[in-house]
């Protein structure tokens, strides 16, 4: 029997994570009502992660055309009391119907830009690469990552471990109010970076601040290989 709390399922992989440190002044004012930023040994970080988004369900009900495609996210991390969770600051999907449902069900800040990507694998030299693309023309935008190593299970405390494991997603309501919605999935594996490259006109998708920000190397970088994964309807809170 269907789950009446359960709004949508998907496979999410190939995570290309590339993470910075901020000011935290920068975050204050995005911060959903009934949260607080979230730290990770006394820093504050923004992410911008692109993955691929497969095998998508909305109601148990798999959408014509919009079941497999790419997502581009810069987002940050709060906490309410014991829960931690992500709030985004633009989401990118080259799906219209994707950014409808999300601007409506949960007030995201989805736009549809036309993207691509190229997942690539060399055995010989045991390294795997993932990059994602957004926009067009002058404002084409690109995050490319090269790992190398065995996958990894992030261990207690690291960075990586601070980044991936936050189940939670809160976003702020035209009202004020906030939505507090649950997103399932086990611990993903990782793989460390070797290469990081981002690069394209950020300020035109994601303001003058956030698009300085994304001028630097980032602070670290990794690929998770992802999973299945679970996202819930949600409440009101604040």
């Amino acid at each position: 029997m269907p789950n009446p709390g359960l709004f949508m399922t998907a496979e999410w992989k190939w995570l290309a994570m590339a993470n910075y440190a901020v000011d935290p002044s920068l975050l204050e004012s995005l911060v959903p009502r009934g949260t607080e930023l979230d730290s990770h040994d006394g820093h504050v970080y923004v992410s911008l992660i692109g993955f691929l988004f497969n095998r998508s369900r909305i109601y148990g009900i798999p959408i014509p055309l919009h079941q497999s495609f790419e997502e581009v996210n810069l987002r940050f991390y709060v906490r309410r009391g014991e829960k931690r969770g992500v709030v985004f600051i633009r989401e990118l999907v080259p799906r219209y119907w994707v950014a409808a449902i999300a601007r409506l069900g949960y007030n995201e800040k989805y736009s549809s830009v036309p993207m691509a990507h190229r997942i690539h694998t060399d055995p010989t030299s045991h390294t795997m690469g993932a990059e994602y693309a957004w926009g067009a023309s002058k404002n084409r935008c690109s995050l490319r990552l090269t790992t190398g190593g065995e996958s990894f299970i992030p261990a207690e405390g690291s960075i990586s471990q601070f980044i991936t494991e936050h189940y939670w997603g809160y976003a702020a309501q035209p009202n004020g109010s906030s939505k507090e919605y649950e997103i399932q999935h086990p611990q993903w594996h990782v793989r460390n970076a070797r290469e990081v490259h981002v690069d394209g006109n950020m300020t035109h998708f994601y303001g003058e601040a956030f698009g300085e920000i994304l001028k630097l190397p980032p602070d670290s970088a990794f690929l998770a290989l992802g999973s299945a994964v679970k996202v819930y309807k949600g409440s009101r809170i604040g």
